[in-house]
């Protein structure tokens, strides 16, 4: 079995009320994730919603992370989504949960484009094909 990408949903409960509201706060917690997790980073977009919450993206030559968040819940939900085996999803995962003040996180693991037969793959390299995925 292959698949395109790997797609983490990150579920950010009980964090940092002021941190999830401020625009710069949320930009560079989600630009230092996907330093973090390696990724070639392409473009940065973030609104600042009224009277409160942020979204926003970060284009990555691998996908993107996206971030959307309910500071009067204290939550926030984040797309870390790539493609190819060089970038690092969880190191960004892990970033956001310290960064962002969340006590309670939930991961789920998707993978994107499962492929049952032999499609060539050339964005992935031959080697990593067909490698069991590793969840922690």
């Amino acid at each position: 079995m292959q698949a395109l990408g790997r797609h983490l949903l990150l579920e950010l409960f009980d964090c940092d009320a002021d941190a999830i509201n401020s625009l710069e706060a949320v930009k560079t917690a989600m630009v230092e994730a996907a330093k973090a997790a390696q990724a070639t980073i392409v473009d940065v977009v973030f609104h600042e919603f009224n009277p409160f919450g942020i979204s926003g993206v970060v284009v990555i030559a691998e996908s993107h992370l996206a971030i959307h968040t309910w500071p009067e819940y204290r939550y926030a939900a984040v797309d870390v989504f790539s493609c190819g085996d060089v970038l690092q999803p969880q190191a960004a995962a892990d970033h956001l949960v310290a960064e962002l003040g969340a006590a309670r996180a939930s991961v789920v693991e998707l993978q994107r484009g499962i492929f049952l037969s032999s499609v060539p793959m050339p964005h992935k390299p031959a080697h990593a094909i067909g490698k069991p995925v590793v969840r922690r």
